[in-house]
């Protein structure tokens, strides 16, 4: 009997199927290689993704962080010129609230100034009618001269301002006329009257300004009035009086003719 190890059979085998059977087994290089590349290449880009974003990130954070500082510095200067404008416009309010009053209390202090001329004009017009009612029924008042004056003005100018008294026994009104003339030795010149004619029950107030003419000195200013079946005629001496301190540059800041009463008259009558 021929034994195993002898058996020529046995070792003459071919080793193929024995190849065949561990092949399935074994990876081959190039593919691991191939594996380990893809594996570093990840990792590689997963670590510079990490560090860009994180660099995006970083830059992205500050950028906010940039603008919100920025916005928090600007609503602070907004709040503050805000502050500063409601304390301005507080202030304005303040200012106007406190005129308001002034004025108001200025228009009730007024309101009772008038209130009190007008009684007071009630009072002087019930007293001139009384007395004009009793001197007409005494016969009435003749017409005359109550005060007369004459005051220089600038540009060559002068005022005139004539007080007038008069009652007619029949207590009506009557029209005056009034008639102003300049006379130096040899010359007249009548001064234009505006208005021409007054009505007169008690006093009636001659106001008005003329131009002197040219190169003409007066010596005497004549003054005729009459009135119904009433004249009179009064003669001044031109007289400049005293020098005027305050007297306007020129006629146009010249007030309006003075209305004041004259107290009397600059100079005796001639005549």
């Amino acid at each position: 009997m021929d034994l195993p190890e002898d058996n020529p059979s046995s070792n003459a085998l071919p080793k193929t199927p024995r190849d065949y059977i561990s092949q399935p087994n074994k990876v081959p290089g190039w593919l691991i290689a191939f594996g380990v590349s893809l594996l570093l290449v990840a990792i590689i880009a997963l670590l510079l993704g990490q560090r860009i974003g994180y660099q995006r990130g970083l830059s992205y954070a500050a950028e906010q962080a940039k603008k919100t500082a920025a916005g928090e510095e600007i609503s602070a200067e907004n709040i503050r010129a805000l502050k500063t404008k409601s304390d301005a416009l507080q202030s304005q309010l303040t200012t106007a609230q406190q005129e308001r009053d002034i004025s108001l209390a200025n228009l009730a202090t007024l309101r009772m100034d008038i209130q009190e001329l007008k009684v007071t004009n009630l009072q002087l017009a019930q007293g001139q009618e009384f007395l004009t009612t009793s001197l007409a029924k005494k016969g009435g008042m003749d017409l005359q001269v109550i005060g007369a004056k004459i005051a220089p003005l600038p540009e060559n100018a002068y005022e005139y301002r004539f007080d007038i008294g008069m009652v007619d026994a029949s207590n009506q009104a009557k029209n005056m006329v009034p008639k102003l003339t300049l006379l130096d030795e040899v010359n007249m010149v009548e001064v234009p009257l505006e208005p021409s004619s007054y009505p007169i029950k008690g006093v009636a107030r001659v106001r008005g300004r003329f131009l002197m003419p040219k190169n003409f000195v007066p010596k005497q200013v004549k003054l005729e009035l009459s009135a119904g079946n009433q004249k009179t005629e009064q003669v001044y001496d031109w007289q400049l009086g005293k020098p005027i301190d305050d007297m306007p540059y020129t006629l146009e800041e010249a007030p309006e003719a003075d209305k004041r009463p004259v107290s009397a008259p600059d100079s005796t009558p001639s005549r």
